[in-house]
Parts: structure tokens; sequence; C-alpha cells
């Protein structure tokens, strides 16, 4: 968990936190919403979420292994 996480999966963990805030944002919207919008900004919400997380556990290891 402490090993550097690689460049790709930062950017991948940015934009998986947008998708997550747009999705709770139009899920926290006090105007009622069509039921296909609510819907979307749920999808977003959870998508944003897996993808940040993923990509936050995801690490760079440096090591080769040596086949025996």
């Amino acid at each position: 968990m402490k090993a550097p996480t690689p460049k790709f999966f930062k950017v991948l963990r940015s934009i998986g936190l947008g998708l997550a805030a747009v999705g709770g944002t139009i899920l926290a919207t006090p105007i009622a919403l069509p039921v296909v919008i609510t819907s979307i900004g749920g999808y977003l919400a959870v998508a944003g979420s897996v993808v940040s997380a993923v990509s936050q556990v995801t690490t760079l290891n440096e090591t080769e292994h040596e086949p025996h």
C-alpha cells in the first residue's frame, strides 16, 4: 500500500472522484428531476466511487521476479 501509484491511475482516480461528485450533486439537487436523470446520477456516483477506489489501491511494483 505504500508503493507509489502510477500516473495513469492518479489521473483515473481524479476522474472517478469527479464523476462521484457530479453524481452526488445530481442526487442531492433540491428540485425534482426526471427519474432518468436521477438514475444516471446514481450510476455516476457508484461508478466514480469504484474507479477511485480501484485506482487508489493500484501500486507500482518496480521489482521483477526472476523465473526459477
